[in-house]
């Protein structure tokens, strides 16, 4: 099983991202192959999962901040961790 992280980048809605935010939250945390999830500094947000790319694409669809129209843009892809206590606390090293 791979590391998959997604990278979003919201619209400027921060009342409407502030509302749908409970729902976000409850679809993210109602996933089992969820690692880690928060907005960054920058004013994006950054969830890794275990999976495949085309699977966790799928998954991230059905978020209710893409329904909500909060998503300006959003990349999914692989990510090969090599080195640190996360690679080693997930059996990947």
């Amino acid at each position: 099983m791979s590391i998959v992280a997604v990278l979003y980048t919201y619209n400027d809605l921060p009342e409407k991202r502030a509302e749908v935010l409970p729902l976000h939250r409850e679809f993210l945390g109602s996933q089992p192959n969820l690692v880690l999830s928060g907005p960054t500094s920058d004013g994006s947000g950054l969830i890794v999962f275990e999976g495949e790319v085309a699977e966790i694409e799928a998954l991230m669809d059905g978020d209710p901040f893409a329904a909500a129209g909060l998503i300006a843009s959003r990349r999914v892809f692989e990510w090969d961790l090599v080195l640190g206590r996360w690679a080693k606390e997930l059996g990947l090293v």
